[in-house]
């Protein structure tokens, strides 16, 4: 019986680049001369810190545009609301959505179900199995799945016939 899992993952890697070359980029540019503001990855979170909401803004804006030229999707970032830091800072958290929860996989089960498909779902921790009797029914699954929007990036691995 054909299958495919369904996931959501973020390279690491590629977000490490990203906030490495913002960072280098922020301290040679003239609005941050002289300013305290930083950025760092702890396990699935990106945390900011600057002297106000607009350098944290120009922050979050350089990250956007070098995350996406790496390659990964920026609905996988959560955005946090800015706080107060120790020392007259802001503090702003960006999450990283990684793996699928368990109700993001109940909504596309409901998906496919509500589209017709001849293919069921299975819930197997942070992804989902999704098998059926064709490979053309899959597929088709698949392009659905693509068009529609669940609010964070998927992608389709182990495809088996």
């Amino acid at each position: 019986m054909p299958s495919f899992d369904v996931v959501s993952e973020v390279d690491m890697q590629e977000v490490d680049n990203a906030l490495h070359t913002t960072v280098k980029e922020i301290t040679t540019r003239y609005d941050f001369k002289g300013s305290k503001a930083r950025m760092e990855r702890k396990d699935k979170e990106i945390i900011l810190l600057a002297e106000d909401e607009y350098k944290l803004g120009q922050m979050l804006d350089l990250l956007s545009a070098r995350l996406v030229k790496r390659g990964v999707d920026l609905k996988a970032l959560e955005v946090g609301q800015v706080a107060a830091a120790a020392g007259g800072l802001e503090r702003q958290v960006l999450g990283l959505k990684v793996g699928l929860e368990t109700e993001v996989s109940k909504r596309l089960i409901k998906f496919l179900k509500e589209g017709k498909f001849k293919a069921q779902g299975s819930i197997q921790g942070d992804q989902l199995r999704v098998s059926g009797k064709s490979r053309d029914e899959l597929q088709a699954a698949i392009a659905a799945l693509r068009g529609h929007d669940f609010g964070l990036p998927l992608q389709f691995t182990n495809f088996r016939d």
